[in-house]
């Protein structure tokens, strides 16, 4: 484990290096982003008894970049004014960047979740120099439901950095009882972290005013899975073909069984866990084809 705080344009980026116990010279790099209210520590609560994301992820050969976003862990708070997602990917863009002048060239598969499917998608449509070859976003769709949860948090009408009480976050990440188990529940309060607010402002509006723009600017694969109770998103199926249809045939888009929003922390999550795996894998053999 490789802990490292890179400057990025002036902003400090933490992130931490997982390497595998036994490497796969066919295995990309996973780059994760955590979603709002979370550290990186997202990746490491085990839903399953197969262990969390990046336990899976490590124990099948592929090394793991943990990034904490601006705002977030050890990396800097952004400008309000300026703490757009679009920012946040150029930052993000040169931090990953420099991270991988130390790992070395390779292929970047980013894993994200929520709001950091959002910027992930926004990095992809920059067209990276680094070589991303496909983003595997969970937790964020085409479509927010009128006057549901995700509008209720961003029209609270608060600024600067808050802290939401733990039952109202649960309320929303987690399933119904018997979805996940008691200690998955409580192991991801040790990733629950203070949110910069404006990111619950610009998450309901991103679908609506940024997908399609961005979703015109992505070359690379890119894998969704929403949640089937999953509080903030519409997951109807005609929500799952609007996004499937901004991506041109370029996305594809399942809806997970048995889960709430933070699909990780399920008992069903290694399901998702592999299939991103094998998608991951399938983006570096498709690179490698072209």
């Amino acid at each position: 484990m490789n802990h490292q705080v890179i400057d990025a344009d002036g902003v400090a980026i933490a992130t931490t290096l997982l390497r595998p116990a036994a490497a796969d010279s066919r295995s990309p790099l996973l780059v994760t982003l955590h979603g709002g209210t979370y550290t990186s520590g997202y990746y490491d609560v085990a839903g399953s008894p197969a262990g969390s994301f990046n336990e899976v992820a490590t124990r099948n050969g592929f090394a793991v970049l943990a990034v904490d976003r601006p705002g977030y862990g050890g990396s800097s708070v952004l400008p309000e004014q300026t703490n757009t997602f679009a920012r946040q990917a150029e930052i993000l863009d040169v931090a990953i960047g420099k991270a991988l002048a130390d790992h070395g060239p390779g292929d970047v598969v980013l894993v994200a979740h929520s709001i950091g499917g959002m910027i992930a998608l926004e990095i992809a449509a920059r067209r990276p120099a680094w070589r991303l070859v496909g983003v595997s976003a969970t937790g964020m769709g085409a479509r927010i439901p009128a006057g549901g949860a995700s509008e209720q948090l961003g029209g609270l009408g608060l600024s600067g950095i808050v802290e939401l009480p733990a039952e109202q976050r649960e309320a929303i990440m987690f399933g119904p009882p018997g979805t996940y188990s008691p200690e998955a529940l409580i192991a991801a309060r040790n990733s629950y972290a203070p949110t910069p607010f404006i990111e619950l402002t610009e998450a309901p509006r991103w679908a609506r005013e940024r997908l399609a723009a961005v979703a015109a600017q992505v070359a690379v694969p890119v894998h969704n899975a929403l949640a089937e109770h999953d509080a903030l998103w519409d997951t109807t199926p005609e929500a799952l073909a609007a996004f499937a249809d901004a991506f041109a045939g370029r996305a594809t888009v399942e809806l997970v069984p048995g889960v709430g929003h933070s699909i990780d922390h399920h008992l069903r999550s290694t399901e998702t866990h592999l299939r991103q795996l094998a998608f991951a894998l399938s983006c570096s053999a498709r690179a490698a084809a072209a």
